[in-house]
């Protein structure tokens, strides 16, 4: 499937894909008619993680306890979501965006102690080296607060790849709810949907509600960190949300989650505290065939298909043959993917079996 390669400004404008996972059903529709698909007393949860500018360059010093060398001056650093007092980034060597991940060369191999300056402004210790790739390490910035907020985002830019033509702005990387700066990567399934959909929505007696999930990194290069993909990642249930699937349940409304992050976050709460309650707390939960969700009937997804590690998430929402079908499909039709791509929609029940294309 060919990706999007720029941000639509008329977000709902993107498809949408209509996908019944208990028949194979599915029709063609645009995000902008969403309306028409769900029902009065469904419930749609999105992902209010605001997008951190989280690509900074950086030089790095190795520090030997006896004298400081520079080793590279071109090194890129990802942060993977939001740090406290220590941050989890990834590290990319020389070259940029317009560089496939994993076309760029590795970055040094770093150490306990050793220094990445990012500016006279900023500066982080290496304090620790992950054992799943040495790309992976935890930093410390030597400023906190107000100022380390500010000098992340004068210094950082949106992460993004190689199949979009220009920069990005930071807005472009944002969805229309979204709040506090969690994510590594933009919640992207959330990105299509306009206030005007959201709007007719809540018109239509379709309940919405948040989370907070802190999107992680989708590709870094490392065969073997990408492999790991994704990493342990916050979440933040709200009360208001528990009670507004509790009210879905009881008026016999259907569970919409906009996005993977959103079911990584509620069923990551349900396998952490033993059942869905409101809190914070960290989710390795990953989706695939044999994981069966206990609080989301369905999904809003990007494109995804075979051999894309997305597409192995999407398993625990439809069955392998219909979703094969479906993104072939997609493909004929000219769907696109990515970020800035089209979008699927699959909900046991939706689509009637003769809207199944020929």
């Amino acid at each position: 499937m060919n990706p999007a390669t720029a941000p639509r400004d008329d977000r709902a404008d993107a498809r949408l894909l209509l996908i019944d996972p208990a028949t194979g059903a599915r029709a063609d529709a645009h995000v902008r008619e969403l309306p028409r698909w769900l029902r009065a007393g469904d419930l749609l949860i999105v992902n209010d993680a605001a997008t951190l500018p989280a690509s900074l360059r950086a030089r790095v010093w190795r520090n030997d306890h006896v004298s400081e060398d520079m080793l590279s001056d071109d090194v890129e650093v990802r942060l993977t979501g939001i740090g406290d007092a220590t941050w989890r980034v990834a590290l990319l060597g020389a070259g940029d965006w317009r560089t496939p991940t994993e076309r760029r060369p590795p970055p040094p191999v770093l150490q306990v102690g050793d220094r990445l300056v990012f500016s006279e402004a900023l500066a982080a210790e290496v304090v620790a080296v992950s054992p799943v790739s040495p790309r992976l390490v935890e930093l410390r910035f030597d400023r906190e607060g107000a100022a380390l907020w500010g000098a992340l985002y004068r210094l950082g830019r949106p992460v993004q790849y190689a199949y979009v033509r220009e920069p990005l702005a930071l807005w472009s990387v944002q969805t229309v709810f979204a709040g506090r700066p969690w994510a590594a990567e933009m919640p992207s399934a959330g990105r299509p949907l306009d206030w005007d959909t959201l709007l007719a929505l809540r018109r239509g007696g379709v309940e919405i509600a948040a989370v907070t999930h802190a999107a992680g990194l989708s590709s870094t290069g490392d065969a073997a960190l990408d492999a790991a993909l994704p990493l342990p990642e916050r979440f933040d249930v709200p009360a208001a949300t528990v009670a507004a699937i509790a009210r879905a349940r009881a008026r016999g409304g259907r569970v919409i989650a906009v996005g993977t992050t959103v079911v990584r976050a509620l069923e990551g709460s349900v396998r952490r505290f033993g059942g869905l309650q409101a809190g914070a707390g960290e989710t390795d939960l990953v989706l695939g065939p044999d994981f069966v969700p206990r609080v989301v009937d369905g999904v809003i997804t990007g494109m995804h298909g075979p051999g894309e590690s997305h597409f192995e998430l999407l398993r625990a929402f439809a069955g392998e043959a219909a979703l094969r079908s479906a993104f072939e499909h997609a493909v004929a039709g000219g769907y696109v993917g990515h970020e800035f791509g089209d979008a699927a929609l699959i909900v046991p029940g939706l689509v009637p079996t003769a809207a199944q294309a020929a």
